[in-house]
């Protein structure tokens, strides 16, 4: 691990309504979802076979990795982001990637990091994973020259084909709005979102003069986290509007960061119920600048987890909240979502979620480290999140077949995908902690064999998935905060199902309501801890979310946010302020 490195990544101040202090009051001693009082009722599922909701992105199932993990490319770690299915891998990380120069190898403050995690290293164990990379060029202190010799050297000297280029990392975290201190380093004079759109084009127009098939990303802020629709001194609009309108014809797809926290594990898993109505204005948004090519224009989401402002990081929460995460992005039509980290590691002391000790990490795998008196696992042992993400691999795979799906109640969410062999995959995740949830499936568009059926599942405590014949197609027990997926063969005689059909996408999108928040300052910790601070992305509830025949995975849009866990809640005037202290990554860079 390099010595003396600090790396950075978001930070940021939230404002709430007046009224949230009493809500905050109220659910101070507020945990997961509550038990249900006598007998438990049985929750009705019902999956729709015959309506497609798109494919399976190829390489969607990412991963941030960086410059500062020197066990990035072992053999143990690269065999479990194998069995992962990890499609994806994102470079050189986070913040630090506004950092890192890339021929030279160094950081632009002169932070000291490995040297077998050099972009050469690094495409070497994106080999081995089977991964496709997508690189973050270094906007903050490089120059579009620099990016496109990167090209030159990735795609043309060394032929490593590398496809998707984002065009530095959390820029608009660069002092413009707010307290003008910000996160993310930017040595450009002009800091507004229209010398970041003008220098974007400089980068595209650079980078695609060396190889025209490279596909160059803008980033945005996320629909209803700070900054969207904040305006600075002499702005004519806010930091999306702007820079999609003068570089959207120079580019392929958008970036957003998706850290919806919650102040507890209930609110944490409701969050994936509001990717319908995130997506919803985004693609309003590319419409809106695009015009013809819209359709084309992918929605990248290169950062996501379950440990920014809420409380679980490490323990079974964020492992149910990963798939489903997963998987709401992509029945949305994104193309790529990159879990926040390969390793991470933390100094805030461990909590206890649930009965389950949570280290505070966001990484998928542990880091080693130790903090308040306590340390986590052996180095690269999976935590919950891997499991979650893991499980994935017994949904689907690259190209299958996503499906409508329903569920009568938010307590279950549901996620149906065809198979490529035929078959029908139903996952279904019990957010309930205490209570065991009695499920009753229905279908269209596809017969089930009769009989017990494979499932593949990951429970609390467990440190595996388990695969087992349990239950049928149409009636499953399932266990207290567990995921469980059912792998559905076609009843004899029939076909199965007919090729799905596309579900139609609404007209016209339904803006995401937004909750106007500013900037925080200061630095906290050491190298060890997490880079985030508030959630980037955190759109208001919305209850056009699953508007025009979308999906739904049963998840209520009633969520409340009445704080961010670990943060400093501060009566002021006629606002109630949450300070996030910035977090740095031990491995993100």
């Amino acid at each position: 691990m390099p010595r003396g490195r600090t790396p950075r990544r978001s930070r940021m101040l939230r404002h709430l309504a007046v009224g949230a202090v009493a809500v905050l009051a109220a659910s101070a001693g507020a945990g997961a979802l509550a038990p249900s009082a006598g007998a438990a009722t049985t929750v009705g599922i019902s999956v729709d076979a015959g309506t497609s909701l798109g494919t399976v992105p190829s390489s969607g199932v990412g991963l941030n990795t960086g410059v500062g993990d020197d066990h990035m490319g072992t053999a143990q770690v690269t065999s479990l982001m194998n069995a992962a299915g990890v499609g994806q891998l994102r470079y050189p990380g986070g913040s630090g990637a506004d950092d890192y120069h890339w021929k030279t190898h160094t950081m632009d403050d002169g932070g000291g990091i490995p040297s077998n995690t050099d972009f050469d290293h690094f495409m070497a164990t994106a080999k081995t994973v089977g991964a496709q990379p997508i690189i973050t060029a270094n906007y903050g202190s490089g120059t579009p020259q620099e990016a496109a010799d990167w090209v030159k050297y990735a795609n043309v000297d060394k032929g490593y084909g590398v496809k998707y280029w984002e065009i530095g990392n959390e820029v608009y975290g660069n002092g413009h709005y707010g307290d003008g201190k910000g996160w993310e380093l930017d040595k450009h004079a002009d800091k507004s979102p229209t010398a970041y759109a003008n220098n974007l084009i400089a980068y595209a127009k650079a980078m695609k003069a060396v190889d025209p098939t490279v596909k160059i990303g803008a980033v945005l802020t996320t629909p209803g986290g700070w900054p969207d629709k904040e305006k600075a001194p002499g702005d004519s609009a806010d930091w999306n509007n702007t820079v999609l309108s003068i570089a959207g014809s120079s580019i392929d797809f958008v970036i957003v960061h998706w850290y919806p926290g919650g102040t507890t594990t209930a609110d944490l898993l409701n969050t994936p119920s509001r990717i319908a109505g995130t997506t919803s204005t985004l693609r309003s948004l590319i419409a809106k600048y695009e015009g013809s090519r819209a359709a084309s224009v992918e929605i990248a989401v290169t950062e996501t987890d379950a440990a920014a402002g809420s409380p679980a990081a490490t323990s079974q929460a964020a492992a149910l909240f990963a798939p489903d995460t997963y998987m709401s992005w992509f029945e949305q039509g994104a193309t790529h979502v990159d879990w926040w980290n390969l390793h991470n590691g933390t100094s805030e002391a461990p909590t206890t979620v649930i009965g389950q000790t949570d280290y505070r990490d966001g990484g998928m795998l542990s880091a080693g480290t130790c903090a308040g008196g306590t340390c986590e696992p052996q180095r690269d042992t999976p935590f919950p999140s891997y499991w979650g993400i893991r499980s994935l691999t017994a949904l689907a795979q690259p190209g299958d077949t996503m499906v409508k799906s329903s569920s009568g109640d938010s307590s279950v969410a549901v996620h149906a995908v065809r198979s490529g062999n035929g078959g029908l995959n139903v996952m279904l995740i019990n957010k309930s902690p205490q209570n065991a949830a009695q499920v009753s499936l229905s279908y269209a568009g596809f017969t089930p064999a009769a009989g017990a059926v494979t499932t593949v599942s990951y429970a609390q405590g467990d440190t595996a998935l388990t695969t087992a014949e349990r239950g049928t197609a149409v009636a499953q027990t399932l266990p207290p905060y567990s995921i469980t997926t059912l792998q559905l063969k076609p009843a004899s005689g029939t076909a199965g199902a007919d090729k799905p059909s596309p579900l139609r996408k609404p007209t016209a999108a339904t803006p995401t309501a937004v909750t106007p928040v500013v900037s925080a300052s200061g630095t906290t910790g050491t190298r060890a801890q997490a880079e985030k601070g508030v959630p980037v992305g955190h759109p208001s509830p919305s209850p056009s979310s699953t508007s025009g025949g979308l999906a739904s995975t049963g998840m209520s849009d009633a969520v409340t946010y009445s704080a961010v866990g670990g943060l400093l809640a501060v009566a002021a005037g006629s606002v109630l302020v949450l300070r996030g202290r910035r977090r740095k990554a031990l491995h993100g860079k």
